[in-house]
C-alpha cells in the first residue's frame, strides 16, 4: 500500500551489526523511477553513492545515480558496503537478497505502473537496438510474482525497513510523499522543499 511503512523485529540483536549507520536503499524494478528517488534524496542532502560510470542518456536526461560494483552483489563482492552507511545506493529489487545481514537498510520501494513500466522497457530497448526476449504479457506476469515474493522476503528480515513510494502519485503531487520519505529517513537531515522540487513531470513519459 502506498506510503506503509514496514518497521520488521525479528531475533536478531541488531546492536551485533558492524554497521554504525543505517544504508539507505533505492529499490524497485527497472524503469520505476529509482533513478528519480536518488536524484531527489541528493538534492534532499542525502549524498548518494555513485561512480558515475553510465552516463546520462535519452532514457535517463538527469542521470542514473548507479554504482556498479553493485551489479557484483550476486557474486559476493560487498566490500564496498562500507562507503554506503550514511548514504543512498541504487540497488534494484532483484539484488536485494544479495545484501549482506550485518548491515541495517532502509529501503525506498518504488513502484509504478506495469503497463508504463514494459513501455519504458520497450522503449529503451529499442532505441538500442536490442530484441525484446519476452512478451509483454508473460513479463507482467514475471514481475508481479517477483515484486511479491521479494516483499515477502523484506518482510521476513530484522535489519530492513521499507517504505512503498508510488511514482504515478509522485509525478503528480510530490509533496506528501516527499513528506513520508523525510518521516521514513528519521535522523537524516533532509531539505523537503528541494526534493520535491527536483520531480519534472515533463520527464513523465510513457504515460498509461
Amino acid at each position: 500500500m502506498l506510503g506503509r511503512i514496514r518497521k520488521l523485529f525479528g531475533g536478531r540483536d541488531e546492536s551485533s551489526s558492524k554497521s554504525t549507520m543505517p544504508v539507505t536503499v533505492v529499490s524497485g524494478l527497472p524503469r520505476s523511477g529509482t533513478s528519480l528517488m536518488m536524484q531527489m534524496l541528493d538534492a534532499g542532502g542525502l549524498p548518494p553513492l555513485t561512480d558515475g560510470e553510465r552516463e546520462r542518456d535519452k532514457d535517463n536526461p538527469k542521470g542514473y545515480y548507479e554504482f556498479e560494483r553493485v551489479k557484483k552483489l550476486k557474486e559476493g563482492d560487498t566490500a564496498w558496503l562500507p562507503r554506503a552507511e550514511g548514504k543512498a545506493v541504487k540497488v534494484i529489487s532483484a539484488l536485494l537478497p544479495n545484501l549482506p545481514d550485518d548491515y541495517s537498510y532502509r529501503i525506498l520501494f518504488m513502484r509504478r505502473k506495469m503497463e508504463e513500466i514494459l513501455a519504458s522497457q520497450d522503449k529503451m530497448l529499442t532505441r538500442r537496438a536490442k530484441e525484446k526476449r519476452v512478451d509483454d504479457a508473460e513479463m507482467a506476469d514475471l514481475y508481479r510474482k517477483h515484486l511479491r515474493q521479494t516483499i515477502d522476503w523484506i518482510e521476513d528480515q530484522s535489519n530492513m525497513r521499507y517504505l512503498d513510494i508510488s511514482f504515478n502519485d509522485l509525478i503528480e503531487d510530490p509533496v506528501p510523499l516527499v513528506d513520508r520519505v523525510v518521516s521514513f529517513l528519521e535522523g537524516v537531515d533532509l531539505d523537503a522543499e528541494a526534493m520535491a522540487t527536483v520531480v519534472d513531470p515533463d520527464l513523465y513519459r510513457n504515460r498509461s
